[in-house]
């Protein structure tokens, strides 16, 4: 049946979702009591309302004349994000080599056994271009990021801690280390220099942390770990990183209970890429990795209500900001295009350049060498255009889901080794959908502050407000 109408035609057509003529709301069940989110994907824009108001809600003018008013503000912080963004960050690898075979590595085994380190001269050589380049690209004011990051960055410690002494008001220092290397004239160079400091530890117990993190001589390393945690109890600019693999998948809501006695202030429980075929072997069901990344969540929830100390489990905590303030987001996986190539670049121990740490192993993604290339050239070359270029929109079956901006379809470097395309999706969709239902799910029951960073909301300005009960 088609009905027609005349005089207010224009105003009707305002009110009315879903007619290919303004906002196209999805319904997505969040699995909630009482609630279901409305979602637009194009600007990421959502509203939680009652189930039992749905069709109240799809026809409100006040919501959809609203949404319709705002549609091109909320267009253009999408476009700013996803498309308007230059690199602020470097992960600079000083050696190909590291001490450890962790299985699911993304440096092919080859380099982390055999590969050299960067020359001391080199790497402050480096740190100089760098340095001039971002002093030309950056806001006046603004320091760019350096994260020494491997293989195994403090193999090659001279060389890094002469870098950070000579550059220390030039940039934001980070390190992630396996911790093997961080003794105590270490960690009071890094703290008394307030570089951050990553740690990497798979399990609560070594019996099974040491399954996936084990020297070449099949030796744990779990002692250490925990030891430089003890040394660094206190120091906020810590985190330990988890990998969640099939192996520790289940210990996941116990590594919080360790994490948080230990006053770690934030973690990331981030699922293994599957960019490399050994890692694939320690690849976990989704559902299941989904229901024990959850139950972690869960955890942090109760010692957090228990104790009023918050453990922020930051991967997470962005796909949160990704919905309530996407201009507030610290990491750039959970996007398209990614932040690879587009945020932030990966410096190899040669000066090679690629999109990022994770196509380092990949010659193809190598954009040029910071020693002989210039910078605007590679982030223009054709193998960082592969990753910066790839946009959700043009991949199946991702450009039609309502959390597309939420998720971003990673990784890139997956997509291509896994799934054989930059036009093919990730490994874990189900995974990051599941993330997606349970953040929700903390805004419709008011939870969402707990499990996110503090002074999140410093800068953020609320553009459009409505409550549907």
């Amino acid at each position: 049946m088609t009905a027609k109408t005349s005089a207010g035609g224009a105003a009707q057509a305002g009110r009315f979702a879903n007619t290919g003529d303004g906002p196209q709301l999805i319904p997505v069940d969040i699995g909630h009591k009482t609630h279901l989110a409305l979602i637009e994907p194009d600007t990421a824009f959502w509203s939680l309302v009652r189930k039992s108001a749905l069709a109240e809600t799809l026809g409100s003018p006040h919501l959809l004349g609203a949404l319709r008013a705002n549609a091109g503000a909320f267009a253009q912080e999408m476009h700013d994000l996803r498309f308007g963004l230059t690199p602020s960050a470097v992960y600079f690898n000083p050696t190909a080599r590291c001490n450890l075979n962790c299985g699911y590595c993304y440096i092919p085994e080859e380099m982390r056994r055999s590969g050299g380190h960067m020359p001391q001269d080199k790497l402050l050589d480096a740190l100089a271009r760098l340095k001039d380049w971002f002093a030309a690209t950056l806001p006046k004011g603004r320091l760019p990021q350096i994260v020494f990051h491997g293989a195994e960055p403090l193999l090659n410690r001279e060389a890094v801690f002469a870098g950070i002494e000579r550059y220390a008001d030039d940039f934001s220092f980070g390190v992630q280390t396996n911790a093997t290397n961080l003794d105590e004239s270490a960690i009071a160079f890094l703290t008394g220099h307030k570089v951050g400091i990553g740690l990497s530890l798979d399990a609560a117990t070594p019996r099974i942390a040491n399954r996936t993190r084990t020297t070449w001589g099949g030796k744990g390393v779990y002692g250490a770990v925990v030891q430089a945690m003890d040394r660094l109890k206190g120091y906020p600019l810590h985190n330990v990183i988890c990998t969640v693999t099939r192996e520790n998948m289940r210990a996941l809501p116990e590594l919080v209970d360790f994490f948080h006695e230990r006053e770690v202030p934030v973690t990331m429980l981030n699922i293994l890429r599957c960019t490399m075929p050994a890692s694939r072997a320690l690849k976990p069901d989704e559902g299941a990795a989904a229901k024990h990344f959850l139950a972690a969540l869960d955890r942090s929830y109760e010692l957090y209500a228990k104790t009023g100390r918050k453990l922020v489990v930051a991967n997470f905590a962005n796909i949160l900001l990704a919905i309530v303030a996407p201009t507030a987001r610290r990491l750039m996986c959970d996007i398209s295009p990614c932040g690879g190539g587009r945020c932030f670049f990966a410096l190899a121990p040669d000066g090679g350049l690629f999109p990022c740490s994770e196509f380092i192993g990949l010659p193809d993604f190598s954009g040029g060498n910071l020693f002989t290339d210039s910078l605007d050239d590679v982030l223009a070359s054709p193998a960082f255009k592969r990753v910066t270029g790839r946009k959700v929109e043009d991949i199946e079956p991702c450009r039609r889901c309502a959390i597309r901006h939420f998720c971003g379809s990673p990784c890139p470097a997956e997509a291509q080794e896994m799934n054989g395309g930059m036009d093919k999706r990730g490994a874990f969709c189900a995974f990051y959908e599941e993330q997606v239902r349970y953040a929700f799910r903390l805004l419709a029951d008011k939870k969402a502050e707990a499990f996110l960073f503090d002074g999140w909301d410093k800068d953020v300005e609320t553009v459009f407000d409505v409550n549907q009960g």
